[in-house]
């Protein structure tokens, strides 16, 4: 019962904690850490020992695969080298790095114990990274060399511990050579296997809850079948996330995917934030051990503090090097621009430690010597990269000009991705047989038009004009408010079942859902005012046709001919024709291009230099 009350009071904490920081607008980790360690020292507060079966087990296997069935396997793959350098290059270096420090700094630690405690503080945390780069809006390709690396980076440390401690007993150098290589390729191996699996039985299924279900049981299952085979459980779970997420669109139904998302996200969000609340409730007891020892208070702290700074310092050196001597970049496939060496810095600066290198810190036997001093180490480079870095990442994004991904050049590209899957679509409505005696192919029509424009009406950025998605959110919304206020008055009477009352509601919330989320996306483009890049492909005819200076006060004479309003404007980039978009009741840039066969034309909006070819369906 103890142990119950003392979980959901974690839990409680978690989230009023980090709903106060969120709400505070200040990085929740740092502040959950923060009030783990005041709280390790509030009286009548348990001591917490975080185990390494609880995090190693219970903790790192979903917080992995939440991980890994959201990373884009095409972004993966095409940042590969740069995540193998950082997740087994880096990790290595800086497993020997410390390890000879260590072992220099302190009396009777051996070199198999020093080569622990470097693996041990080796991996950083993109959990702690990727949450305040997406919260300060780090570029995406920073983020997913983050997130890749943090998916193995952890396998590559416990295996390098692993094989520190078996160094120290003793066990014959090739044993140890065959026991790595066995957990990299046994653990990619099952984690696959465990793919195939699952994927042959998601064809079959079509009940959320039970494929749902099923993904509960993966990253534990693809963990515990590795680590049975003394393969790296790691990587399993990694490779089995990775596939089964990249393969969802088509193994899945379109409700299993939502359900998956969202509660994985929801375990995620969790399981995240207790983390760094555990983390600080380890300080007390930590602080009390170290106490006991025979080595001076000063000398423990330069341990410590020299350690921090040098998990720092060999990773910024090895993210230069292995970007100019190794990587060399080539352009982003969406900006077109080879990375700044500012991306490297920031890149660098994001190594915070997390909860796997607390963890495996106590993997460590107890029979050890210095073995306080060295949990101790564990706990300063985390705490210690969690607020140095964490705390100067975004002031150093900001100094150094690293810029966020643009909301108005993803508008664009959602709108022009829109565009190309609805020129897709309307191509297998001609190769279908149907007798359409009812406008059935009208209407499919006139519901695509809408969703493309009200893709296009995103880039407007007039403030003080409403557009027809806006007029429409604004009215539906109010009618949703209306028609669920009249089921809830009928609910009450208890004249209709109970499970259609909840069927209907839920068809509200569906269609409430998607207009707030569309409205969100609107209201943040509203305050976006930064230059465009180039986004998509670029055809013949974009590379011909640049930019040009539109009209300070352009007009649609056509419109106003015929006395009809108009939404937004473009201009033809071939004879400078100024026409009203698609999304405006007549449509007269579309028209021009029917008319002329001009293929280029750029918005004649304020703000806005996007171009798009009628001819291939892009943009520029």
């Amino acid at each position: 019962m103890d142990v119950a009350f003392f979980l959901v009071a974690l839990a409680i904490g978690v989230l009023a904690v980090t709903a106060l920081s969120e709400r505070l607008d200040v990085s929740p980790p740092l502040v959950l850490i923060a009030v783990g360690v005041a709280a390790s020292y509030a009286p009548g507060m348990p001591e917490v020992h975080l185990e390494p079966e609880v995090v190693l087990l219970g903790l790192l296997p979903p917080l992995l695969y939440a991980t890994a069935i959201q990373t884009s396997l095409v972004d993966f793959n095409a940042n590969r080298r740069s995540i193998l350098l950082l997740s087994v290059g880096l990790v290595t270096f800086t497993t020997f790095g410390i390890g000879a420090f260590v072992h220099m700094s302190l009396p009777n630690v051996s070199w198999a114990a020093a080569l622990a405690i470097g693996a041990v503080v080796a991996p950083p945390d993109a959990v702690a990274a990727t949450a305040i780069g997406r919260r300060i809006g780090l570029p995406r390709r920073i983020v997913t060399i983050l997130e890749g690396e943090s998916l193995l980076n952890d396998a590559t440390a416990l295996v390098a511990l692993r094989t520190a401690l078996a160094a120290g007993s003793g066990v014959v150098m090739w044993h140890v050579a065959r026991d790595f290589l066995w957990a990299a390729g046994g653990g990619a191996l099952i984690g696959f296997a465990i793919f195939l699996l699952v994927g042959r039985m998601r064809k079959r299924i079509t009940d959320p809850l039970l494929d749902t279900a099923i993904s509960f049981v993966v990253p534990f299952g693809s963990y515990i079948l590795a680590e049975k085979a003394h393969a790296s459980g790691v990587i399993a779970v990694v490779v089995a996330g990775l596939f089964l997420g990249h393969k969802a669109a088509i193994l899945q139904t379109a409700q299993s995917r939502i359900a998956e998302r969202m509660n994985w996200r929801t375990i995620a969000y969790v399981l995240e934030n207790a983390v760094f609340l555990l983390i600080g409730l380890q300080a007390s007891w930590i602080f009390t051990d170290v106490g006991r020892s025979n080595l001076s208070a000063l000398r423990i702290f330069g341990v410590c503090a020299t350690t921090l700074v040098g998990v720092i310092v060999l990773r910024l050196a090895w993210v230069f090097v292995a970007r100019y001597a190794l990587v060399r970049p080539g352009p982003d496939r969406i900006t077109r621009q080879v990375p700044p060496w500012q991306y490297t810095f920031i890149l660098g600066w994001a190594g915070m430690r997390g909860v796997v290198t607390l963890a495996a810190a106590f993997v460590i036997p107890a029979d050890v010597p210095q073995r306080e001093i060295l949990l101790l180490i564990a706990f300063t480079v985390v705490a210690g990269t969690l607020f140095i870095q964490g705390l100067t990442l975004p002031v150093l994004a900001r100094w150094l000009k690293v810029p966020a991904p643009d909301p108005m050049d993803d508008a664009l590209a959602r709108a022009t991705l829109l565009q190309q899957a609805s020129k897709a679509g309307y191509e297998e409505l001609e190769k279908l047989e149907y007798d359409d005696q009812h406008g059935i192919c009208d209407l499919v029509r006139q519901r695509i038009d809408q969703r493309n424009f009200a893709a296009w009406e995103r880039l407007g950025t007039t403030a003080d004009q409403e557009s027809p998605s806006e007029l429409y959110a604004r009215i539906r919304l109010a009618m949703i408010g209306a028609e669920r206020g009249r089921i809830l008055e009928i609910r009450k009477s208890g004249t209709v079942a109970s499970e259609v009352i909840a069927e209907v509601l839920a068809m509200l919330d569906v269609e409430e859902s998607m207009i707030d989320v569309a409205s969100a996306a609107r209201e943040e483009l509203k305050v976006v005012s930064s230059s465009r890049q180039r986004v998509g492909d670029i055809c013949a005819e974009l590379e011909r046709y640049l930019v040009i200076d539109t009209d300070r006060d352009p007009s649609c004479a056509r419109c106003i001919d015929a006395g009809v309003a108009w939404v937004a404007l473009r201009q033809c980039l071939e004879c400078g024709n100024v026409a009203c978009c698609d999304s405006s009741p007549l449509q007269h840039a579309t028209a021009h291009f029917h008319e002329t066969t001009h293929p280029v034309m750029q918005s004649a909006e304020p703000g806005e230099d996007w171009r798009w070819c009628y001819v291939h369906h892009l943009t520029a």
